[in-house]
Formats: structure tokens, sequence, C-alpha cells
């Protein structure tokens, strides 16, 4: 078996060029994991959100816990082979639900008691049950159980917060089942707070994890408030593990956090998009709904090298969409995720080449450049 580890390849200024090697095999960082929350990818089959370039997913405690429940897949064989796929699966801990799921539960020093959004059933997740739902999945990468602070916070709830995460951070510890070659993250908390992420960096350097994870951001605070939030708290993160921001985000979200020493992301936003008819591109952020596409014959973006972009134009793409037919779901998720993957595989290129600095400025005066001017439209 492989033993966990990341391997530090390359920095420039924060930005870091890395390898993680886990049991399930290596992923160059920084690298960006769909998110599969129920087994899948929505709109895509495994072995082509692997042609994309992903060698990472993330699956959903809260979700599979619920349906079809992690016992039934452990008794299939585990998530890897219940989804095929065989690459490394990173699983959330359910810690983001008890956020959103507000009006639904109820938390206690314990862990969170929670009626299912499914069918109403009550349902007790606690840092043990989430190590043992994860271990049941069979995880690679296995994610502390915490408390997602939400924006806004008071200092004084954020404080209460991240201590209560740090609590449940150690029995997540305790609970976990070492394996060669699999892992569990910790999660730093503290909202916006230095001092509080401070705390929190020291509370998960005592439990000498192989990962760190930066949690509480992406959760409607801004851009420039997140980045702000990075440019300290990620350098209380140790140099020699790897370093996730959860939930994150935009491609300049990327780029930004890239640069501030990130190595791994995740998000709905490509797939999610991508069913919603918006297409993120070299020269920013399209709208496929748009008129504008329908005599359009050229590609979605030139610099793709996806389905999407060398096999179908932009009047199909717009066709599909107004005509309601999933294959334009397909088509645009599967170009998102490319494009996703074509940006984190640029992003490694530059730090291995020591210019990151330009490649950033080329990237924001593309996309602020905008779309290939349209053509005209001809009326029916």
């Amino acid at each position: 078996m492989t033993e966990f580890r990341y391997e530090l390849l390359a920095t420039d200024r924060k930005a870091r060029l890395g390898r993680i090697h886990t049991a399930h095999g290596v992923i160059d960082t920084p690298t960006f994991m769909p998110v599969g929350t129920a087994a899948t990818v929505k709109a895509m089959l495994p072995e082509n959100v692997a042609d994309t370039g992903a060698q990472i997913l993330l699956g959903n405690t809260y979700h599979l816990m619920l349906r079809p429940g992690a016992e039934r897949i452990a008794r299939l064989g585990g998530l890897h082979k219940f989804m095929n796929w065989d690459k490394p699966i990173l699983t959330d801990s359910g810690g983001y639900q008890v956020m959103s799921l507000a009006k639904l539960r109820k938390i206690t020093e314990d862990g969170v008691t929670f009626k299912s959004h499914i069918d109403g059933r009550k349902f007790n997740l606690t840092p043990e049950r989430s190590m043992e739902i994860q271990h049941l999945l069979g995880s690679t990468i296995t994610m502390a159980f915490d408390e997602c602070t939400p924006f806004p916070a008071t200092e004084q709830q954020a404080r209460e917060s991240m201590q209560m995460s740090m609590r449940w951070a150690k029995r997540s510890r305790d609970a976990f089942v070492n394996r060669e070659g699999y892992a569990l993250y910790g999660i730093q908390q503290g909202s916006v707070f230095e001092a509080l992420r401070r705390e929190s960096s020291e509370k998960l350097a005592e439990l000498d994890l192989p990962g760190h994870s930066v949690g509480g951001l992406a959760v409607g605070e801004g851009q420039q408030i997140m980045f702000d939030t990075l440019d300290f708290c990620v350098d209380m993160l140790p140099t020699n593990k790897p370093r996730y921001l959860m939930g994150v985000g935009k491609p300049s979200d990327l780029v930004g956090a890239v640069m501030r020493g990130i190595d791994q992301f995740d998000c709905v936003l490509p797939t999610r998009s991508g069913r919603n008819a918006q297409a993120f591109t070299h020269r920013g952020t399209l709208n496929l709904k748009n008129g504008r596409h329908r005599d359009d014959d050229r590609p979605l973006d030139d610099q793709c090298g996806c389905p999407a972009c060398t096999k179908y134009s932009r009047a199909y793409l717009h066709h599909l969409i107004k005509a309601g037919e999933m294959l334009g779901s397909v088509l645009l998720t599967w170009h998102n995720l490319a494009y996703y993957q074509d940006l984190m595989r640029d992003m490694r290129s530059a730090i291995s080449e020591g210019r990151m600095d330009a490649f950033a400025r080329d990237f924001h005066a593309a996309q602020e450049g905008g779309d290939i001017d349209p053509v005209p439209i001809i009326e029916d």
C-alpha cells in the first residue's frame, strides 16, 4: 500500500506545486475536485469526468447516509466500486449541512440531531458516527466533523463555534481508523477573525493530522473578505501537508486562492452552472439561453478541447437549451469541468515555471476583455 503523503515540488511566492500520494492514486496539486454529492457527478459518466483531467471526486456524507445508506454502500463494496470511480474520493463530514439545515436541526456538545429533508426521519450525527460513515464508504480522504460557522457571526459566536469544532476534531481523530494511504483532514474555523483562526490552527496542530482545510469561507462573505482572510489564515497551516479550501469557487476565486497557498478545491458551481445554461470560458462566463448564440456556428470556447467545443456549435448548444434537451446540460457540464481542470493544469505549469503572477494578469485581462464579438442575428 502507498503511504499517504504530500510532496512539495515547487513554489512561486505562496503558490505551491505538489503531489498527494494516496491509496487510490496520485493527485497533482493545485487540484479541483468535482462534486459527486449522491455518488454521481450530475449529468456525467465517471469515465467522462476522468477524461476532463479530474483525479479526485468529492462525495457527501449527509446525503449518502440518508440515501442509499452507508451500510448498504459498504455491503456493495464501498463507494469506489458503487459509483465506478477507482481514483481518490474525499468525503465531507456533514458539517456544512449542520449550517444549511438550520431549521431542521439541533446542535449539542454530543453532535447534531436533525430531520431528513427527504422524509422527515430523525438522525443523530456525531463525530464518531461521521467517522464511521466515511469509513463504511471507503473514503480516501475523510473530513473531521465540524460546525461550519455562518456569516456574518460575532466574534463570540465564531469563538464558541470554532472551539466546539476543535473538540469535535479531537473526537474525530480518536474515532478515525488509520489505514495506509488514507487520511483524516482537520478543518480550520474562526470565521474572519485572525486570532480565532490562529487558535484553531494551534488546536489542529496538536492533533498532527495528515492534511488541513480552511472552512467557514465562501458562505456569503464575498470574494475580497475571503481573500483578506486567506491572506493570514493559510500561513497558519503546516507547509508539509495539503491545504484544502472548502466549497470554492468561481475561476477567479481559484486563481486568487492558489496565489495564497491553497492546494485543493471543490465546488458545485461548474456542474450546477452547466445544468443552468451557464458556461465558463477563457473569455468569461456565457449564458447559452441568450439569443445572440442562435445563429453562431463558432465553438463555445476556441481554446477548449472538450466535446462541447470541438464537435458542436454555440447555435446547437443554444438550441438544446431552448428545447429543454438534457444533452445541453450534459455538454455544458462536460465543458465546465474541462475548463476547471484546464485552469488547474495551467496554474500548475505556471507555478513550475515561476510565472504565476504573469499567468494571473493574463487570466484577469482575458476575463475582463469579454467574449468574442457576436455574429449578426438573422431574423426568422
